[in-house]
């Protein structure tokens, strides 16, 4: 069962981390307009301001593009 207050926490931690970081709500939104296709490569990079980075990547398959279909329409269907 999903905690009403907990959702409610979320979106004010959700509102403020977009209101620090406006630049990254639209790339989001650019890469959802976007259609993503099997083959995709999505990767992620962390550095620490020590300057230790992290790395990673993953190219995807049908599976993974079906997943991120089902999470579109489930944000779709909560607004």
């Amino acid at each position: 069962m999903v905690n009403p207050a907990m959702i409610f926490k979320i979106k004010s931690m959700w509102d403020e981390f977009t209101a620090n970081h406006p630049k990254f709500p639209r790339f989001l939104q650019a890469v959802v307009s976007q259609s993503v296709e099997e083959g995709t490569i999505i990767e992620l990079t962390i550095r620490h301001p020590d300057g230790n980075t992290l790395a990673s990547n993953v190219k995807l398959t049908a599976s993974d593009i079906e997943l991120i279909g089902q999470i579109k329409q489930m944000g779709k269907n909560s607004m």
